[in-house]
């Protein structure tokens, strides 16, 4: 009845102060759900310049194994792998996280330009024994 009989100059005002607490509410529920994705890299490993090269639009799953100039492989952080086997056990158990948190998982392999092509094979193939077929291969479009 007061706004009925409110002047002319008066008017109504809402109270923001709910609709801040919300937005801040929203902002840290988002920022707790959300899943950074950050790929290390090995900076020991020179990727190769492919002028047809792509950014990849889906990041999620990947299970990343370095190849360094020597043939040696790497996983994501920094540790050796010594042999196949090895890069099979390291990949079914990254595959086994990436199950349970419904991922499709994916062998990204960031190998040396100067690594031969069987050092290559032999990791996707190691990484096809853990039942992962899906391979994305790092390049850079330019040189840098």
């Amino acid at each position: 009845m007061r706004a009925a009989l409110a002047e002319e100059g008066e008017g109504l005002k809402m109270d923001m102060s709910p609709m801040i607490d919300l937005v801040f509410l929203l902002l840290i529920f988002f920022m707790v759900n959300s899943t950074l994705i950050v790929v290390r890299i090995d900076k020991k490993v020179k990727i190769p310049v492919a002028s047809e090269a792509q950014v990849a639009k889906d990041a999620t799953g990947r299970i990343v194994v370095n190849i360094r100039e020597n043939g040696e492989y790497y996983d994501l952080n920094r540790e050796r792998l010594a042999d196949e086997d090895a890069i099979t056990e390291y990949v079914r158990e990254r595959k086994a996280m990436h199950d349970l948190s419904g991922l499709k998982s994916r062998i990204h392999v960031r190998a040396d330009k100067n690594v031969a092509v069987k050092e290559i094979k032999r990791a996707v193939q190691a990484a096809g024994a853990a039942g992962v077929i899906e391979v994305i291969f790092s390049s850079y479009v330019t040189e840098k």
